[in-house]
């Protein structure tokens, strides 16, 4: 027979997942966390999966996802279905994303690298211009 693991609470969460405290309520009000309940003295508890739930948030987090979309993702999976489909259009729309930014950075680099390569000092001081060299792009 499985027992199951008593309720934790919200301290307890917070030094086993190293979150702070205001974090692990806010990801509560949010909806991305499920409280079993509160203590009679008003603090949150959390089932043992709350640590599962902040792992994925956190790795989520770290891919780029926004807190909404992993929300969404959190539930389809509480509806109890398993959201990979869902994370696998999203992560290939942020890797375009991604790609988009390269190319923009890779002008702006080329832009600032030309501008640089033909750097030179103007004495002369202008009323209409701030930096001639910016000015003149």
């Amino acid at each position: 027979m499985l027992t199951q693991a008593p309720p934790k609470l919200i301290g307890a969460v917070a030094k086993e997942s190293g979150l702070p405290v205001k974090t692990i309520r806010y990801y509560d009000e949010i909806g991305l966390l499920k409280t079993a309940g509160r203590t009679e003295g008003g603090y949150r508890v959390f089932a043992e999966d709350v640590l599962t739930r902040l792992g994925f948030i956190r790795r989520a987090q770290s891919l780029g996802l926004t807190l909404t979309e992993i929300k969404d993702f959190l539930d389809v999976h509480d509806r109890g279905e398993l959201p990979c489909s869902q994370i696998q259009v999203k992560l290939k729309d942020k890797l375009a994303e991604i790609e988009k930014q390269i190319q923009q950075l890779q002008v702006l680099k080329q832009e600032l690298t030309g501008l640089l390569s033909g750097w030179k000092t103007i004495p002369d001081h202008s009323e209409e211009t701030i930096c001639p060299i910016i000015d003149g792009l």
